[in-house]
């Protein structure tokens, strides 16, 4: 077996016992991106030459006999609306078609600091406003399952990497399910944790109070192992981030016995629209459950049927504050027509700049936050929000986990859903709740469909239930045989 065709738990250990060298692995992955890039393109930049002098200090680190982290030496790729130093970070936009942050994100350093190798910046819907990973300026990402189908979105790319053996982990962020959707699709784990839970400093802002930093990767204990490196508190650049219970403990904390274990299916999201394929995969996955001693038993959650309208309410409304720093300005893309005129400049700047998607949550955005809306559409659907939030909590009181669908179905084909942009939103139905209610997702493979696209499933839990997912998620993934499911290209 190559290297690349390891996870991330199996290449710590064999770099812990020195079998293996942080150099040799990072060059069989990327030879490994050389082989197969051209038919994904899930990267956006590949940092080959930084990638080797990271793990070649790792090496002689190791050599000396320093004490070094789980993640030494492990290949990541990161999603390119995470900031790092000196590296391009475009948001797969025209817009930042140049930009070099001038520092690193929380999620970096905490990276940097574990001695880690960043791989490259991987590819995404522009400015994380997508569900298929073709709204983006370098180029649509593929799923390595399916050439011929979308990856998800808007983190495809760093799902699609870690599908494709182009990275072992990746770094993604969830607004609405840019993680679990994608990872669904293509095949692996991807983990939303508990709004808070990790700093959002340096992360280019789509939604602030929804978007969250997470982990791709191919097993349980994979994501685990990423997750206890970038949680924390961060009181100097994150207001919003909190000191969690787990912090650093989840891989350590692994437990599969599931008995007891109460997992509520709530009916809504098993309704009209839901594809067979999907629904015999994620139902199968409950009499998993049962057959392992867990409480399966079907739960009501009536408020879900408004978590679109919500979550589009609320997310644009955002985008279209978050947004305006994108100027022509002060950095990125500036229009070679604006003459002396600055209303023309900022007019220009932003139309050739911001792709159609851009465009068009950033005027849904500024409707609803304009005078004589605000209170109509914003207000309501901040109302509502709370209302989702109570009910997730009251729901919680009577089951540990809730399982669900990840999407209404496997990957579609590339270009079938671009003309329809309410479709491709109706498509985030099983995730944006967890969203609104600032709670932990964590999504895994639970099967394939007639065509052996993966399915996945999603266990959703109340904040800071990580640890809880996570041993639910290890027990079927024992149970099942399902990780590590590299496409073979």
């Amino acid at each position: 077996m190559a290297l690349y065709e390891k996870t991330a738990s199996e290449l710590s250990e064999l770099l812990g016992k020195k079998e293996i060298s942080a150099v040799e692995l990072a060059k069989d992955v990327f030879a490994r991106t050389k082989a197969v890039e051209d038919k994904v393109q899930g990267y956006v930049t590949v940092t080959e030459e930084a990638a080797l002098q990271q793990a070649e200090a790792v090496d002689k680190k190791r050599a000396a006999g320093e004490k070094l982290s789980a993640l030494a030496g492990i290949p990541i790729a990161i999603k390119d609306n995470i900031c790092t130093k000196g590296t391009l970070t475009t948001c797969a936009s025209k817009m930042l078609y140049n930009f070099k942050p001038p520092y690193n994100a929380t999620v970096i350093e905490k990276l940097t600091a574990a001695d880690a190798v960043i791989t490259g910046k991987a590819n995404m819907d522009e400015f994380a406003m997508g569900s298929s990973c073709e709204n983006s300026a370098a180029h649509p990402t593929h799923n390595p399952h399916g050439l011929d189908r979308v990856p998800g979105g808007s983190s495809g790319g760093s799902a699609a990497v870690v599908a494709a053996g182009e990275a072992p982990l990746a770094l993604g962020s969830d607004t609405g399910g840019s993680i679990r959707q994608p990872a669904s699709f293509c095949g692996v784990v991807g983990l939303k944790p508990t709004y808070g839970a990790v700093s959002r400093y340096g992360l280019i802002a789509f939604a602030s109070s929804l978007d969250q930093i997470g982990p791709f990767g191919r097993s349980i204990e994979d994501a685990a192992m990423l997750l206890d490196a970038v949680t924390g508190h961060d009181p100097l650049h994150d207001s919003t981030s909190v000191k969690t219970p787990f912090e650093g403990s989840l891989r350590a904390n692994l437990n599969a016995n599931v008995k007891g274990l109460k997992i509520g299916l709530p009916k809504e999201y098993f309704g009209e629209g839901i594809s067979e394929a999907v629904r015999k995969n994620v139902m199968a996955a409950a009499e998993a459950y049962k057959a392992m001693g867990a409480e399966v038993f079907e739960i009501s959650l009536p408020l879900v049927e408004y978590a679109l309208p919500i979550y589009y309410i609320l997310s644009s409304a955002e985008a279209s504050s978050n947004l305006a720093r994108f100027d022509g300005v002060k950095y990125g893309y500036r229009t070679p027509n604006a003459g002396d005129d600055i209303t023309e400049l900022y007019t220009k700047s932003r139309s050739e700049g911001f792709g159609a998607e851009v465009q068009r949550r950033i005027m849904l955005g500024t409707y609803v936050l304009s005078s004589g809306y605000y209170d109509a559409y914003y207000k309501k659907a901040r109302a509502a929000q709370r209302k989702i939030r109570e009910e997730f909590a009251n729901a919680f009181e009577k089951c540990d986990v809730i399982l669900t669908p990840v999407a209404p179905t496997t990957a579609y084909e590339i270009g079938s859903k671009t003309t329809n942009p309410l479709e491709m939103y109706a498509g985030d139905i099983c995730t944006v709740s967890v969203n609104i209610a600032g709670l932990p997702g964590l999504v895994q493979p639970c099967g394939f469909d007639e065509n052996h696209m993966p399915v996945g499933m999603q266990l959703i839990g109340p904040r800071f239930g990580e640890q809880t997912l996570l041993n639910a998620g290890l027990a079927f993934e024992q149970a099942s045989g399902l990780k590590n499911i590299i496409a073979a290209l």
